[in-house]
């Protein structure tokens, strides 16, 4: 069964933020990336919360979900201390700090009641990013966009670590699998494998 999936674009950058539901009717839901203030629904009950990257648009509202809810927060291990002093990272940002719970390097399994998710490493867009990956849907932050990608010119992302993330998701998943990005409308593995024109290094190779 296919999840069902509530995008929220949030803030000044449309950051979207993603409420995942095992089914349509399920009250227990998973949060992913909410970069700026989002509030649940009464009688929702939230099982966790996902972060892909620690970029401030991704991580703004974590603070604030997770003393509401008192979810756990998951994150990529190699940027937990983002989140924990987000201050020194982005100064007059505003970023409220929180301890996270969870630290993830990328290959695990995550049960969360009755939604389970793995965890995959795509360094490039941030040095320790990972997307989620779930029935057929692919969560995957600011790696991989609608006919782009994640920036490069930001500090401790490159270019060729970025694309050979993307190499690995082609390889590993199939060319149906949903996209989520972080920001803009949803998309697919083979749509983007075909025609995005950021990609067109890795259709040569």
């Amino acid at each position: 069964m296919a999840l069902t999936v509530e995008t929220y674009p949030l803030g000044p950058t449309q950051t979207n933020c993603y409420v995942v539901r095992a089914d349509p009717a399920a009250t227990e839901v998973v949060v992913i990336d909410p970069g700026y203030e989002v509030v649940p629904p009464d009688g929702i009950e939230v099982a966790a919360i996902l972060i892909t990257h620690t970029h401030f648009d991704h991580i703004g509202g974590v603070a604030a979900l997770a003393d509401a809810s008192g979810a756990p927060v998951y994150i990529p291990a190699a940027e937990a201390a983002v989140l924990e002093n987000p201050e020194a990272f982005y100064p007059g940002r505003m970023v409220r700090p929180y301890n996270p719970d969870v630290r993830l390097g990328g290959d695990e399994v995550l049960e969360l009641g009755a939604l389970t998710f793995e965890t995959v490493s795509v360094p490039g867009h941030s040095p320790g990013h990972v997307a989620f990956a779930g029935e057929e849907a692919l969560f995957s932050g600011d790696v991989l966009f609608a006919g782009s990608v994640g920036r490069t010119d930001l500090p401790f992302a490159d270019w060729e670590t970025l694309v050979g993330s993307i190499r690995a998701l082609f390889e590993r998943f199939p060319p149906e699998t949903t996209i989520y990005p972080g920001h803009g409308p949803a998309t697919t593995l083979g749509d983007e494998r075909a025609n995005n024109p950021f990609l067109a290094e890795l259709r040569a190779s």
